[in-house]
């Protein structure tokens, strides 16, 4: 999947992935805490050095004013979200692709308590790797974000499936920078209402 335009030398943009419906947390987790996760997850992204953050939308509809964006967010629908993780990771691909970006990073909606300092620590991380992998890493647990260089795009996007997202290309490799956020965020997914996470 080439860039659509020639990469700037270090832009990374950001991606939010907020195309789920959210079934064990009883509803779209982009509309959780009344967006408030949402609009961390745009901040963190921004405050760490994303330029453009684009959030990725699926089961909330196609119509993003229920979320309250901020003004300037861009975000693209998913029309075939439901089909897995493996499909907005793709669509983000492409946002990024269309934006010139040489970096990505990818970063969950719910996660909340992981900010700017973090995606700032994970993108030096990858623009200083060789391979151009850097992912944050919670308690020897692999989290986010995960920034990914645009050499690596192509190959993610024909492998990725269903739900694995880009694990299934991410998990073989052993260039990939293991960044330790331990000191910034507990790095925690939320999958239940009041409770931590897996």
């Amino acid at each position: 999947m080439p860039p659509l335009a020639p990469p700037v030398h270090s832009k990374c943009t950001g991606i939010v992935l907020a195309a789920g419906a959210g079934t064990r947390y009883g509803k779209p987790k982009a509309l959780a805490e009344n967006g408030a996760w949402l609009r961390s997850a745009i901040t963190a992204l921004r405050d760490g050095g994303c330029d453009p953050v684009i959030v990725m939308l699926g089961a909330t509809g196609p119509d993003p004013s229920t979320l309250e964006l901020p003004d300037d967010t861009d975000w693209r629908w998913v029309a075939d979200w439901a089909t897995g993780l493996a499909a907005t990771m793709r669509a983000g691909l492409r946002a990024a692709a269309e934006s010139g970006a040489r970096y990505v990073a990818f970063f969950p909606v719910d996660t909340p308590d992981v900010g700017g300092d973090v995606v700032a620590r994970v993108l030096a991380a990858a623009r200083s790797s060789q391979s151009g992998l850097a992912r944050a890493v919670f308690y020897n647990t692999p989290g986010h974000p995960v920034v990914i260089e645009n050499k690596h795009w192509e190959a993610i996007s024909d492998v990725a499936a269903g739900d694995s997202g880009a694990g299934s290309y991410l998990g073989g490799r052993q260039d990939m920078v293991c960044v330790t956020c331990d000191d910034l965020a507990t790095g925690t997914d939320r999958d239940f209402p009041g409770v931590g996470a897996r």
